[in-house]
């Protein structure tokens, strides 16, 4: 490689070491807390939703299919809420 495209990488590459590591540091913080990412789980059962929609013939851009979404998101959204409390209820 040309000295000047290593020189010009350097910064950049160097940046994203930095972000690496605080990345690394803090998501050691995040799951030592013991946080759940329940938000990520919800997007994709709707998006399971979604396929089960699309598979049944429904527009992906009509109601049909937002309600196949929600109809599958919901039940789930309570699930993190009664685990939840039932550990909070053992203690």
């Amino acid at each position: 490689m040309d000295a000047d495209a290593l020189q010009f990488l350097l910064t950049p590459f160097l940046a994203c070491l930095i972000l690496v590591g605080i990345h690394a540091y803090l998501g050691l913080h995040v799951l030592a807390r013991g946080v759940i990412f329940v938000d990520i789980a919800l997007a994709q059962i709707a998006a399971l939703g979604t396929t089960v929609a699309f598979l049944a013939g429904h527009d992906l851009e009509g109601p049909s299919a937002y309600f196949i979404s929600l109809g599958f998101r919901k039940p789930s959204s309570a699930s993190p809420t009664r685990s939840r409390r039932q550990r909070r209820s053992c203690l």
